[in-house]
């Protein structure tokens, strides 16, 4: 008897380009409670499926870990859309060892390989695209994540906006978004926080964090969608640098979502501090579900709004 095939899909590729076996295993880290690829044993896998990311660094890290773990002979289909790495995709698994036949299909770029027997390149790949400390950050990040190797200028705003108001956070707290932790790392550094939990739909961003605050007892960290029910209630603050792309595409519906979160999540009296690009109306959203909403800094095509319940 044949042995059950082992197959795993990376994000949500097209399926009428490629067959993606039932029961696969989801390897995204953008889906709460999918297998983390880097834990699956070398050439282990019999089929791979994968939307390659956009990013170059972790596209190829992406590839590297699906070839790590494929078995020698087993078939790899890789897609994206041409803007978005599909016009790269071939030529980076050549460099990887393998041989590649390529179409344009759907606005895609559908690249087919097997996994050689030989393969070159994988550990640099990996090693680039991995979790690491990233020292302008002085934090451990990942490449994926949003402003990943340096310290993002709305965050900035924020922090700066909350010391020059003099503004001292206590109680419980949650960091809506909180990617590898620089904003939750400000917030911890205020004595009266009895607790802070960080939430972030990437898995990088929850194991950044989990290295990032190690020791910390006041820090909880979750992996989870921000959008969805969360296990917290009667919050005193929240903080957030909320997300409003998604798949690359600008969607002000996410920081809205997040917005909403924040209010069910507060106690009255609590207080949202959110920053957000200039351009995102956002005032919609908060104004008619807060008591108070102040605008307390704009500067660098950014804006900070205090919102209290």
């Amino acid at each position: 008897m044949n042995p059950i095939p082992i197959a795993c899909v990376y994000g949500s590729p097209l399926t009428d380009l490629a067959d993606v076996p039932a029961g696969s295993a989801q390897v995204s880290p953008l889906v709460p409670g999918s297998t983390a690829l880097e834990h699956l044993p070398d050439a282990s896998l019999d089929r791979f499926v994968i939307a390659a990311p956009p990013g170059t660094v972790e596209r190829r890290y992406a590839l590297a870990q699906a070839l790590r773990a494929l078995k020698p002979g087993a078939p790899l289909i890789a897609m994206a859309p041409k803007d978005k790495g599909g016009a790269r995709l071939k030529k980076e698994l050549q460099t990887f060892g393998c041989e590649v036949f390529e179409e344009g299909r759907r606005h895609q770029r559908l690249c087919e390989t097997t996994r050689p027997e030989t393969l070159s390149g994988l550990e640099a790949a990996m090693a680039a695209g991995g979790l690491h400390k990233v020292e302008a950050l002085d934090l451990w990040s990942q490449p994926g994540l949003f402003s990943w190797d340096r310290p993002d200028p709305g965050t900035l705003l924020l922090i700066e906006t909350l010391k020059s108001a003099g503004h001292l956070l206590s109680g419980k707290g949650v960091d809506l978004g909180c990617g590898p932790g620089l904003l939750a790392r400000y917030v911890l550094s205020h004595k009266g926080v009895t607790r802070l939990d960080l939430v972030d739909l990437d898995r990088r961003a929850v194991e950044a964090a989990r290295r990032n605050f190690e020791g910390e007892p006041r820090a909880a960290i979750h992996w989870a969608d921000a959008r969805e029910a969360l296990p917290l209630e009667g919050l005193d603050f929240v903080v957030m640098n909320p997300p409003f792309h998604d798949s690359g595409a600008e969607d002000q519906a996410l920081g809205q979502a997040f917005i909403r979160r924040a209010y069910q999540l507060l106690r009255k009296g609590g207080t949202t501090w959110l920053v957000a690009n200039r351009h995102l109306a956002y005032e919609g959203v908060l104004t008619p579900l807060f008591a108070s909403v102040a605008l307390k800094a704009e500067a660098g095509g950014f804006k900070v709004y205090e919102a209290r319940r």
